[in-house]
């Protein structure tokens, strides 16, 4: 008796769970149906390599605000999926984590999975890769020459007199007030938006590491004090 109870008791929630459910959505679609569309134009920067003919342009796209999440991000993923499948853009974590995403929105850097989408609807908004590099396609920058920067400067600890046959058979422990030290040189994610908005990196790349390279080098230039380790100080970077 008890475990039919029980079941009885598990089968009612469930059901009355699914009502609930079932209610939220109709009253769900039901506001998004009555709702006056709010129309969005997106102007997005269009490149492609495969047709050497055609010159840059913008493309526009019309969104409606009431079916699209509130990041910019979240509308160039509903335009590749409903209005063309064509539109190339990089993304991962939609969490300003990874910095895939970054690109030149509104004429400044930022990460499209952060921003959100600009409502003035008389307005629209212009997406274009990171300005002065290469681009791929459409919004997607060619990072090889900040990459090539980043593994320049050699950017990991170096022990002293350390036979390579022992590496790995110590650990080294960071104490709360080392870790403390870090704050404010970790956060970076290399996304590029802080170099490429930079007027020297525009204009000498092949010899400004730039901001973001220079913040990582400092992370070990000022750890050198702090701890036991030997760092290798960047060296001058040359075109690959």
């Amino acid at each position: 008796k008890v475990k039919r109870l029980s079941r009885a008791r598990r089968d009612v929630s469930l059901y009355v769970l699914a009502v609930c459910r079932g209610l939220c959505l109709v009253r769900y679609a039901s506001t998004v149906s009555t709702a006056a569309p709010r129309i969005k134009t997106f102007s997005v920067y269009r490149w492609n390599p495969d047709k050497p003919g055609e010159k840059p342009r913008m493309q526009d796209y019309k969104v409606d605000l009431n079916d699209c999440g509130p990041m910019v991000l979240d509308a160039l993923i509903k335009i590749k999926n409903e209005q063309d499948p064509t539109l190339t853009f990089r993304r991962s974590c939609r969490e300003g984590i990874c910095g895939s995403c970054a690109m030149n929105i509104g004429g400044r850097n930022h990460l499209a999975c952060i921003w959100e989408i600009d409502k003035n609807l008389g307005k629209p908004t212009k997406i274009y890769p990171l300005p002065h590099m290469f681009v791929i396609k459409d919004l997607v920058p060619d990072m090889n020459n900040f990459y090539a920067q980043y593994r320049s400067i050699e950017p990991y600890l170096k022990k002293k007199n350390v036979r390579e046959e022992d590496l790995g058979k110590a650990t080294y422990y960071q104490s709360v007030e080392d870790r403390s030290k870090l704050d404010g040189l970790y956060e970076c994610i290399l996304c590029a938006c802080c170099s490429t908005s930079c007027p020297s990196y525009w204009w000498n790349q092949d010899k400004y590491l730039g901001p973001a390279v220079l913040l990582q080098a400092y992370r070990y230039v000022f750890l050198i004090h702090h701890l036991v380790c030997h760092i290798q100080l960047p060296r001058s970077f040359h075109w690959p």
